[in-house]
């Protein structure tokens, strides 16, 4: 898509429906965290999170392993990230058959965030129910922890964006000015939303892709 008709959208936390156009295998693989409000990464650097879907998406219960790896700012780009695994299941909407959000609304991710995702779309191709609510689980010591996610919004163009965390397939992430558009676009939403928003910080990469 040309620059000039890139429209960022966000749809609100509340949206169970949101009309999004997300093929799950696709979106499946790994995300760099390039931006978050999530106080634990402002010591962590190279954070990314890696999907493996469990079962087709078609299966009337969707589950995806989620692995998130990371290093301390004082490690070396090459050392051994550390790792923290569970196991996403989908959470069912309200009424599947309500579709809530439009386009202009924004929202949240993970055990370690509050993502806030952005897409490039312009135009939702259809109004149809999509696979965004999810609640994570840890696995092995950390089968206690959990928490609930959402994704907001996603870009069918390969270009990164994305989580009030986003994440982009690249390390290198979004232009300034993407940055800039998405953090306008989500303090305008209003409520905790915006406020998460008001402590959005980068998350530091160092540029080491082929980490271990």
């Amino acid at each position: 898509m040309s620059e000039a008709t890139e429209t960022i959208i966000l749809f609100p936390p509340d949206s169970h429906n949101p009309p999004i156009d997300l093929n799950l295998k696709k979106f499946m693989g790994t995300w760099h965290v390039t931006h978050s409000t999530l106080p634990l990464w402002k010591s962590r650097k190279d954070v990314t999170i890696t999907y493996a879907l469990k079962t087709s998406p078609s299966d009337e219960t969707v589950k995806f392993d989620d692995v998130v790896e990371y290093r301390s700012k004082l490690d070396s780009p090459s050392s051994i990230r550390s790792r923290v695994v569970g196991i996403d299941t989908l959470m069912a909407a309200p009424d599947a058959n309500t579709l809530t959000g439009a386009p202009g609304s924004g929202s949240s991710k993970s055990a370690f965030d509050t993502p806030v995702l952005a897409t490039h779309d312009t135009t939702p191709t259809a109004f149809k129910p999509a696979q965004t609510r999810y609640k994570w689980r840890g696995k092995g010591w950390l089968m206690i922890a959990s928490s609930r996610w959402q994704l907001l919004g996603c870009s069918r163009d390969l270009s990164p964006e994305n989580s009030a965390a986003w994440a982009s397939r690249a390390a290198q992430g979004v232009p300034a000015h993407v940055v800039q558009e998405i953090v306008g676009k989500v303090k305008a939403l209003g409520g905790d939303v915006a406020t998460l928003a008001e402590g959005i910080f980068e998350v530091e990469r160092s540029g080491h892709d082929e980490g271990p």
